[in-house]
Formats: C-alpha cells, structure tokens, sequence
C-alpha cells in the first residue's frame, strides 16, 4: 500500500490518495485544502525534521527517509517517505510545492529527539520569542524612571525592575497559552488552514500534539499564578498601584479569547485592550516599582510601543480573517475587511507616531534622539503599508507581518536607548 501526498510550499495538502486513506485513515474531503502534513507526525518530528527534509528534497530533488507518522485514531506507525519537489507550473516558475510518497515498513523505527528540539517546543508553546511586545515597553518605562524621575540614579530599584520584567513576561507567556486553549476549544483553530507559519494562527502547539489542551490550560494558568505572586510581592514592597495595574492587564490578557467577554470578538476592543496591556500598564507598573513615582507620563510614554503591537495583531488578522468569520471572531479584518483594514493599519500607525511627538514635546527638554527614533519609525511604518496595500490578500503578506514584529522591537528598543541617551 503506496500512499501519494501533495502540498503546497506551507505544507497545505492539495492532493490525497485513495493509498493515502487506507493508510493514514482520513478521507480526502478531510484533508484537502483544511490540514497540512504535519497533522501525520508527531509534533517533535515535526519541529526537529520536517523543515530539514523538505529543505533538501528542493535542493537535491528528493529526500528518503524512514519515520513514525500517526494515523487519524492516534496509532502510530513506521513508514518510508520519498519527498520530491513539485512544478505546477513547470520548473521554469518555480517550486510550487511538494509530493511525498509513503509506505508502511514492518521495521521498528527510532527518531532519536534532540534536547535542542524539546526546548523549541517549548518555545513553540509559550510563543516565547514574542516577549519582545513585553519586554520593550518594560525597557521603556524603567529608562523613563532611571533618566528622567530620580534625581539620583543609585536610587532605580534593580531588584524591583527585575522582578517586574520577569513578571510581566511570564503573564504574557501566560496569556499566550491560554488564547491558544481558548481558540482550540472553540473551534476557531480548527477552522483555520490559511494561516501564516509562525507569524498567525496561534502556536498550533495542541494541534502538533506537543502538548494536550488540558496541559494548555494548567501551564497557562500556572504561568499566570507566577506572575501574580510576583505581582503580590512586589504590591507589598510598594504599595496597592502595583496590584491593580497588574490586575488590569492580567484581566486584559485572559479575556482577550477567553470568554464570555471574548475582546478579540468585539469590532476592535481586543486591540484596544492589547494596546493599553502592552503599552501604557507595562511602562506606568515599571514606573512605579522602581520609582515609586505614578503619573501622566507614565502612562503616555508606553502609548506609541502598544499602539505597535496592535498592529502586529491586526496583521495577523488578514491571513485568518475568513475562519475567524465562522466562529464569531468579529475582529476589525473581519468587520470591515482587508481592504478597509489597511487603512486602520496606517491610522494605528499615524497614532503612534503623534503619540511619540507629544511625549517629545511634554519631556522636559527636547530630546533629538527620540524624535530620530519617531521619524525613522514612521518612515519603516509607511514602507510596510505601501507592501500591506499592495499584498493584503495574497500570501505576500507574510513580509509585512514579519516587518511589523521587526518595527514593534525595534522602536521600542530605540526608544529606550533614546530616553536614556536624551
């Protein structure tokens, strides 16, 4: 029994066999067009070696090897795979895709997992390398604090500062885990086939079995309960506006899918809450952990940074728009849809940019750096706009998204270094 896969160049399968049926037992109307092959391997294999095989099937024009997959009840068996590149529309336009060729081996075998794998799944989880929409705000409110509120520097609380950055990290660890719980139980990932690797469509960490969904929800959970009893320590250490700006942007996370407030579903109040849970909380609890100091500023000065990050939501939201429609993730893509969207992409981004004008004219001083940093900014910000107009409904997309992360941590960074320098 010979089982024939095809895939397009993101694993989307676009061709099932009647081999492939009796083998991996889906039925073709299952599959096509709805999974992508890493729903036959287990999650690990996925991560460690899928990418290297595919790699080298384009580069030599095929890859084989002997593996486990898993069939549609769970049961796991040996298989040999030829993998080959895949010309729709002849080698002269380029790889289109990919055909894997599979059969059922009787021989037992192993695919040894490598610690550097099992520590990418657990990046793959939690999405840890997202911290950077976290960590630059935090970095952002501790500069304000350390330049500009203490007289004397030796007085920036490094203990209270370093707790606090590790506190909001893991809440949004936390929160990550947790919407994607919520939008496995709800259908919503399930939905969803046209999602971009890495960039959207959540973790799809439940869906590669690297973990069950009631683990999703205890480490979820308990990522949360460690960022509380952070946050209880240090409300000690420093008064009650720590515990209810922690509060505030626990509430703003969890709800974020969670429902039955479910802000994502609200026509643009799930990027109205991660703007103010990004921004604004992050730098005015850094303020006052480490300065003991609460005001306007220290609100406004994390703004531009969260405003950011909602874009970095809001583009991701283009790739998943027509599946979120069907389980009622009213988001502003699928409210207005994408062409209308681009232009709320460039109006968050215009926000961001007076943002940051009017903290340069409320600083004491002019700081030239941080109206370098606003400028430069803006002008990335309008170069990915132009390609967004350009490729919002194709899947060119993904450059965009990628550039929106890179202009979120990186503003943010610059931002901090200018409040320091300044």
């Amino acid at each position: 029994m010979k089982s024939v896969i095809t895939c397009d160049m993101e694993g989307r399968i676009e061709t099932f066999s009647k081999g492939a049926e009796d083998l991996f037992g889906y039925r073709a109307d299952e599959v096509i067009g709805k999974e992508r092959v890493s729903v036959f391997s287990p999650g690990e294999i996925v991560l460690q070696n899928v990418p290297v095989w595919l790699e080298q099937a384009s580069r030599e024009g095929e890859y084989v090897t002997k593996t486990k997959f898993v069939r549609k009840d769970g049961a796991p068996f040996n298989a040999r795979i030829r993998i080959t590149p895949t010309f729709a529309n002849g080698k002269a336009n380029g790889q289109t895709g990919y055909c894997g060729v599979t059969e059922a081996i009787e021989e037992e075998v192993e695919v040894p997992i490598k610690w550097t794998t099992k520590l990418i799944r657990v990046l793959a989880i939690t999405r840890l390398p997202f911290i950077s929409a976290v960590v630059m705000p935090a970095f952002i409110g501790g500069a304000y604090a350390y330049h500009y509120l203490l007289g004397d520097p030796s007085a920036f609380n490094w203990l209270h500062f370093g707790l606090a950055v590790f506190g909001v990290i893991l809440l949004h660890l936390g929160s990550n885990v947790m919407n994607d719980y919520f939008d496995v139980k709800d259908g919503t990932d399930g939905a969803n086939n046209d999602y971009f690797l890495q960039f959207s469509g959540g973790s799809r960490a439940v869906e590669l079995g690297l973990i069950s969904l009631e683990g999703a929800k205890r480490l979820g959970l308990g990522l949360m309960a460690a960022a509380t009893l952070i946050g209880l320590y240090l409300t000690y250490k420093t008064g009650a506006p720590t515990l209810f700006i922690g509060l505030a942007g626990l509430a703003l996370g969890y709800l974020y899918t969670a429902p039955p407030v479910r802000l994502v579903a609200r026509k643009g109040l799930g990027e109205l809450g991660i703007t103010l849970a990004f921004g604004p909380l992050v730098t005015a609890g850094l303020v006052f952990v480490t300065a003991q100091q609460l005001d306007l500023m220290a609100f406004l000065i994390g703004l531009p940074a969260g405003l950011l990050t909602a874009n970095i939501l809001l583009i991701n939201e283009f790739p998943d728009a027509a599946s979120d429609a069907t389980t009622g993730k009213n988001h502003p893509v699928v409210t207005f849809g994408k062409e209308k969207s681009t232009y709320i992409y460039l109006a968050i981004l215009m926000l961001s940019f007076v943002a940051n004008l009017v903290i340069v004219f409320l600083l004491p001083g002019i700081n030239l750096w941080l109206v370098a940093v606003s400028f430069l900014s803006m002008a990335a910000g309008l170069l990915i706009f132009g390609h967004i107009r350009r490729h919002y409904d194709s899947r060119e997309l993904v450059r965009s998204n990628k550039n929106t992360i890179a202009l979120s941590a990186l503003t943010g960074l610059l931002t901090a270094v200018a409040l320091i320098l300044g």
